[in-house]
C-alpha cells in the first residue's frame, strides 16, 4: 500500500476523526509513517507557539505569519509547507490555531469500542497479532534493572478481579462476549465461577538523566539518547477480561477459559524500534534477553511472553487456523494454550494435559 501523504499526516493531528480506516491503519503499523508523523506534529507545535496571540487578545493573524516566517530557519523545513496563501480568519481559525497539536489516537479506538475517536498526544505503536515466549532464567529475573531506574511509570485503574454471577453479567462488566465452552474433559465437572477483571494502563515517562545515573551507578556509560526521546511517554493498556473458572478438590483450578482485550502500546511521538532499541542498549539488560527482544518489531506485531524456561516448556499448535503458543509446567501440574484473535487474547489452561486443552480450545464456540 503506498504511504499517506503529508496532508493525510497532518489531518492525523488536527482532525484524526477525518481520516479513513486503510490509512490510519497504515500509519499505525509503518515505522517509516510513524517517524514522518512525530515530524509533523514537533512542526505543528512550532507553527501553533508562532501563531498564540497574546491573552486576552484578539489574534492579529497576518503578524502571527511575520512571526512564523521569521522563527521558519530555526524549525523544521517540512512547515513552510503549511503557510497558506490567505491565512484563515474569524473565532473558529483563533481557536484551531490556539488547540494543542495532537497526535492520532487508537486508544479509544481500540479500548472502547467505539469505532473511529482520538485522544490527545498518543499515537499507536504497537497492537497485539500473535503472542510468543521470551525464555528468561532465574538469573535474568534478578538481574532486571528496575523500569524507575530510568523514567516514572505510573498505573492507573485497577485489574479488580471479581466473581459475577453468570456469563450476562461478565459481558454487561467488560463488553466481552464469552467463549462458549462445547468440551470438558474427564473430571472437569459442574458450573464454573464467572470472573471479570477491569482495564489497566501503564504510562512510562523515560528519563536520559535519571538513566545515566542508573549506569552511572552500576559503573558503566548509558548510550546518548535518541533525539526526541528524553520526556517522551509509552501506554500500554490491556483488558478488560473474563475468565470461566471450574474448581478441582487439589485447590488447583481444574480449568480456566479466559479472554481479554489484547495489549496496545501507544507513544507520545516515539518509533516503536527507537524506543525497543535504546531500552534494550542500556546496561543491565541481559545480553541474550536483549537479543531476543530486538527481533519483536511493531509490523510483526507480537508481543513477547516471558517465560522461566527452567520451569516451562514452550512450543507452538494450530487452534482454529490460529497459531497458538503451548506452554507446559516441566512437573506437569500446570498447562495453557494462549493465542490471539481479532485484538483479543483467549487462554484456555489448568491442571491438565497439553492435549486436553487444545481439545477443549478447538472445540470453543
Amino acid at each position: 500500500m503506498r504511504h499517506p501523504t503529508e496532508g493525510v499526516l497532518r489531518r492525523l493531528i488536527d482532525e484524526p476523526a477525518g481520516v479513513s480506516d486503510p490509512d490510519r491503519r497504515h500509519v499505525a503499523d509503518c515505522a517509516q509513517c510513524l517517524s514522518a508523523l512525530a515530524a509533523t506534529r514537533a512542526d505543528a507545535v512550532a507553527v501553533g507557539a508562532a501563531l498564540q496571540p497574546a491573552a486576552g487578545s484578539d489574534a492579529d493573524v497576518p503578524a502571527a505569519w511575520q512571526r512564523l516566517n521569521a522563527a521558519l530557519p530555526t524549525a523544521a523545513p517540512a512547515a513552510a509547507a503549511f503557510t497558506p496563501a490567505r491565512p484563515a480568519r474569524g473565532p473558529r481559525a483563533r481557536g484551531l490555531l490556539r488547540r494543542p497539536a495532537v497526535a492520532v489516537a487508537a486508544a479509544a479506538l481500540v479500548l472502547a469500542g467505539a469505532g473511529t475517536a482520538a485522544a490527545n498526544d498518543w499515537l499507536p505503536i504497537f497492537r497485539t497479532e500473535q503472542i510468543a515466549p521470551v525464555s528468561l532464567t532465574a538469573a535474568d529475573l534478578v538481574s532486571l534493572p528496575d523500569l524507575s531506574a530510568y523514567g516514572d511509570l505510573e498505573v492507573s485503574g485497577e485489574p479488580d478481579l471479581r466473581e459475577v454471577p453468570d456469563a450476562a453479567a461478565a459481558t454487561s462488566a467488560t463488553g466481552l462476549d464469552l467463549p462458549q465452552v462445547a468440551f470438558l474433559p474427564d473430571g472437569v465437572v459442574g458450573r464454573p465461577e464467572f470472573q471479570v477483571g477491569d482495564q489497566v494502563s501503564a504510562t512510562f515517562t523515560y528519563s536520559a538523566a535519571r538513566a545515566a545515573q542508573a549506569a552511572s551507578e552500576a559503573g558503566e556509560t548509558a548510550p546518548p539518547s535518541p533525539p526526541g526521546l528524553d520526556g517522551s511517554q509509552v501506554r500500554m493498556v490491556a483488558g478488560p477480561g473474563v475468565a470461566q473458572v471450574w474448581s478441582s478438590s487439589s485447590g488447583l483450578p481444574a480449568l480456566v477459559v479466559g479472554t481479554a482485550v489484547a495489549p496496545t502500546a501507544f507513544s507520545s511521538g516515539v518509533p516503536f524500534e527507537t524506543l525497543r532499541d535504546h531500552l534494550l542498549s542500556l546496561p543491565g539488560i541481559p545480553a541474550e534477553l536483549a537479543a531476543q527482544l530486538r527481533t519483536f518489531t511493531a509490523d510483526g506485531a507480537t508481543l513477547p511472553l516471558p517465560v522461566p524456561g527452567d520451569e516451562v516448556e514452550t512450543s507452538t499448535a494450530d487452534v482454529g487456523g490460529v497459531q497458538a503458543t503451548v506452554l507446559a509446567s516441566r512437573d506437569q501440574s500446570m498447562a495453557a494454550v494462549v493465542w490471539v484473535e481479532d485484538g483479543v487474547v483467549t487462554a484456555v489452561a489448568g491442571s491438565l494435559g497439553t492435549d486436553e486443552l487444545l481439545s477443549v480450545a478447538r472445540e470453543l464456540r
